[in-house]
C-alpha cells in the first residue's frame, strides 16, 4: 500500500514538473484550428443527416472536385483532397457502391484510373448546395467581408506553412 502512494505521488511530482515548461497552448492556432475544423465539419454532417443525405464531408468534396472536373486520375484526386491512396481508395469504392461515382481505366494507359461522377452524383451534388450555402452563410455569421478575407488569407499562409516545413 505505501508502495502504490510512493509511485502515485512520484508520477504526480514527474507529470507537474513536465508541464512547467509547456506553453499555454490556447494561446497558439493550433487548438483553435483544429477545433474549429472539426465543429464545422460536425455542423455540416448534422445538417446533411436533417436532410436525410447519406454523406460525408469527405464524399461531397470528392463530388465537387469532381463536378468541377470530371475524369479526374485518382491519384491526382488523392493529391487534390489531401488523402492518401489507400484513403482515396477506401473512399472510392464506397461512393461507386452508391452510384455517386464511376471508376474508369485510362483508354491510354490501363494502370489509370479516372473517377466520373454519375447523373446520381450531380444530383445528389446539386441537392446539397442549398444546404451548404446556408452552412457557409450561417457560419461567417458575424464576419465582415473584410473579416472573412483576412481570415482566408491568414489560413493559406498556415497552409504554406506546413506545405514548406512537410516532413521529407
Amino acid at each position: 500500500m505505501f508502495e502504490k502512494k510512493v509511485v502515485y505521488a512520484t508520477k504526480l511530482t514527474f507529470i507537474a514538473s513536465c508541464n512547467m515548461n509547456l506553453p499555454d497552448i490556447n494561446k497558439t492556432i493550433m487548438p483553435w484550428i483544429g477545433k474549429t475544423g472539426k465543429m464545422m465539419g460536425n455542423y455540416v454532417m448534422e445538417k446533411f443527416k436533417m436532410h436525410n443525405l447519406n454523406l460525408t464531408i469527405e464524399q461531397w468534396v470528392t463530388l465537387k472536385m469532381l463536378y468541377e472536373e470530371d475524369g479526374r486520375i485518382q491519384n491526382d484526386l488523392a493529391l487534390i483532397t489531401n488523402r492518401n491512396k489507400t484513403t482515396l481508395t477506401r473512399l472510392i469504392n464506397n461512393m461507386e457502391k452508391h452510384n455517386l461515382v464511376a471508376r474508369i481505366s485510362d483508354k491510354k494507359d490501363k494502370r489509370i484510373n479516372r473517377i466520373f461522377i454519375t447523373k446520381n452524383g450531380i444530383r445528389v451534388f446539386k441537392n446539397t448546395m442549398p444546404i451548404m450555402e446556408k452552412c457557409m452563410r450561417e457560419l461567417q455569421a458575424g464576419l465582415s467581408e473584410g473579416e472573412v478575407h483576412t481570415l482566408i488569407e491568414i489560413l493559406r499562409k498556415v497552409q504554406n506553412n506546413i506545405n514548406h516545413n512537410e516532413a521529407p
